[in-house]
């Protein structure tokens, strides 16, 4: 694990349109780590990772709630716009009208991943939830950033798709942060749980010293 953090938030107060969300934060995130981010909607999961987001955009990628598919696109085209930035206006351009052998080449792996194989030249609006969701998952992904920050990246798919597509972030970047609300994914997946509650941070502890039950206190009023 790296030294120096690759986030830290110190005495820091979060808001949301202006409203206080989370208070007096003191958080070090390294590099290496799983860290799932837990508590109950509005505790402030989203604004908490929005806010790691900004601390370094360049190394990171998001993949939030919003999806941000462009609907008339196709899932190929929606995923390939994670590396928009990295080609020339004109490159992209050619590549939206006829795309390139070597794009497909480059994403039909990813696809397959995702499992939207079958589905990677169909419009994103002919999607289901479950897949729509895959396909912001693949464009954060393609990104090919060191950090995965992701706000319920699974939350649309079943518990199997969950798990096989968990295993996939881990193993794609050095460092993954989650706001999840599946304990049980939690505890599977990551090595350290931060708990938020009452606009704090409840909990913060390697996952090998809590459990389950004591991570349902954060559900709790």
């Amino acid at each position: 694990m790296s030294l120096n953090p690759v986030f830290t938030l110190q005495s820091s107060s979060l808001s949301w349109h202006k409203q206080p969300v989370l208070n007096v934060l003191d958080l070090h995130i390294h590099a290496g780590e799983k860290v799932a981010i837990l508590g109950k909607s509005g505790a402030g999961k989203t604004i908490l990772l929005h806010s790691l987001h900004q601390q370094a955009p360049e190394s990171t990628a998001l993949c939030g709630q919003a999806l941000g598919l462009v609907s008339s696109l196709s899932v190929f085209h929606n995923i390939y716009m994670g590396q928009l930035d990295k080609h020339h206006f004109l490159y992209n351009l050619a590549n939206l009208i006829h795309p390139f052998k070597q794009q497909i080449k480059t994403i039909k792996p990813l696809a397959e991943n995702l499992g939207l194989s079958d589905c990677l030249f169909k419009d994103a609006a002919s999607l289901s939830g479950g897949q729509q969701q895959r396909v912001a998952l693949g464009r954060a992904l393609f990104q090919n950033k060191m950090v995965f920050l992701g706000d319920e990246p699974v939350s649309a798919v079943d518990e199997i798709q969950s798990e096989t597509l968990l295993e996939f972030i881990m193993s794609a970047h050095q460092t993954v942060i989650l706001a999840l609300h599946s304990i049980d994914l939690a505890l599977r997946f990551c090595d350290r749980i931060i708990g938020l509650k009452n606009g704090e941070i409840e909990l913060d502890c390697p996952t090998r010293e809590t459990s389950a039950e004591q991570l349902r206190a954060l559900y709790l009023d």
